[in-house]
């Protein structure tokens, strides 16, 4: 009986239960589709997160139950390079500053963009990297 591999490809990339494998165990392309599902379902929820009726207590809470698990799926098998633990922290901060909006000088009035350190203070559980790393596979 004669076999003939020639006919077998070799599969780049494949979609496998909503996690994106790659030939090269690459990450980064996962990571950048985890984060446009985070930044959907953060749209599906854009009325709720910048109004001012809501606290800044329950806008924590809806961004841990609803946007953290669309990016952190799967992040078990993740071994982030500082390059990737970057872009995610970008993107947790991104997130948090359309949140929690812009800080109004008392002097001036005028409005700026919150400083990472505010945003440390203002979200009061660890950043995506300590959570990825928490949830990481021994």
């Amino acid at each position: 009986m004669k076999t003939d591999n020639s006919s077998f490809e070799r599969v780049e990339e494949f979609k496998y239960l909503g996690t994106t494998l790659i030939y090269q165990n690459s990450i980064q392309e996962e990571i950048k589709s985890r984060s446009k599902s985070g930044n959907a379902c953060y749209h599906s929820v854009q009325n709720l997160l910048s109004s001012s009726l809501i606290s800044k207590y329950f806008k924590n809470k809806i961004h841990r139950t609803i946007i953290l698990p669309m990016v952190l799926y799967g992040c078990e098998t993740w071994s982030l390079t500082l390059t990737e633990e970057h872009r995610l922290r970008v993107f947790e901060n991104r997130e948090l500053r359309k949140i929690f909006g812009p800080k109004r000088y008392e002097v001036t009035g005028e409005l700026r963009k919150l400083h990472n350190e505010e945003l440390n203070g203002l979200y009061i559980s660890p950043n995506i990297v300590r959570v990825i790393k928490s949830r990481r596979m021994s």
